[in-house]
């Protein structure tokens, strides 16, 4: 690291859990982030400060005004930007160390699989089903840790899924199905208070450091739910579905 970079990340290094080694191994790191939306707002921008030194973004949408009320990495005029370019202005002006890599498109099946491959942590911070089993499909089979995140009117979920483990539950085990309720709708249809996906966000970032640093106690096995207007937080417990079709065993034919 050169004098500015030692400056910029000091009270960072000062953390004996992190110290210089820590940092250059956030400078050599890789994260995938689904969306660049509301969740993926704060955990991009956090990352960014940390000094991860490669993100890949990938969202297909373009900045709109109603979005402006929760997805901080985009502004006013930005508005008909592609979300992705848009959003590396803002992390280059925030930081200029990482690599920022837009994919200004929905990942196909065979692209989710090389990016996530690539990636040492990926985030999900996209807004619907088909995505996120799409995500953990891809992290599952490149054993890649997932950040999961979701958020809708005044509730939100955080979960991590490591498939590096042994007996570790994925996204899959969590819906076995997919949910043919409310949680299924998005921000757009539903609603969502403006720091939520800031709150939920920046954890999914502080878990993300924590994965690549090796820092602290796993959170896997673990859905963390917060009630915004009570504001609480609430732990279930997941465990490994037997026969989860994208992280179980086969079952053996009789």
């Amino acid at each position: 690291m050169h004098d500015e970079q030692l400056l910029r990340y000091s009270r960072q290094i000062m953390l004996s859990e992190v110290d210089i080694e820590g940092q250059e191994k956030l400078l050599a790191s890789r994260v995938l982030i689904v969306g660049a939306g509301g969740l993926g707002s704060p955990a991009a921008m956090y990352l960014a400060a940390a000094g991860v030194g490669t993100l890949v973004l990938a969202d297909d949408d373009r900045v709109d005004l109603s979005n402006l009320q929760r997805q901080i990495l985009h502004h006013t005029d930005q508005i008909g930007q592609a979300k992705v370019e848009s959003a590396a202005n803002t992390l280059y002006r925030l930081n200029p160390d990482p690599r920022v890599i837009g994919i200004p498109r929905r990942l196909g099946d065979g692209e989710l699989a090389v990016e996530a491959a690539q990636a040492d942590v990926v985030l999900d911070c996209s807004d619907n089903f088909a995505t996120r089993f799409a995500v953990n499909a891809a992290c599952v089979a490149a054993r890649t840790p997932l950040i999961s995140g979701a958020v809708i009117r005044f509730e939100g979920q955080l979960a991590v899924f490591d498939a590096r483990l042994p007996d570790a539950p994925c996204y899959h085990c969590l819906y076995p199905e997919t949910p043919q309720t409310d949680l299924d709708q998005s921000c757009v249809r539903s609603g969502v208070i403006a720091p939520l996906p800031g709150l939920i966000g920046s954890f999914q970032a502080l878990e993300a450091i924590r994965l690549l640093l090796d820092l602290g106690e796993p959170s896997t096995g673990r859905l963390l739910v917060f009630d915004a207007l009570a504001m609480e937080w609430h732990t279930l417990r997941l465990r490994r579905h037997p026969r989860c079709p994208t992280c179980g065993q086969p079952v053996a034919d009789t």
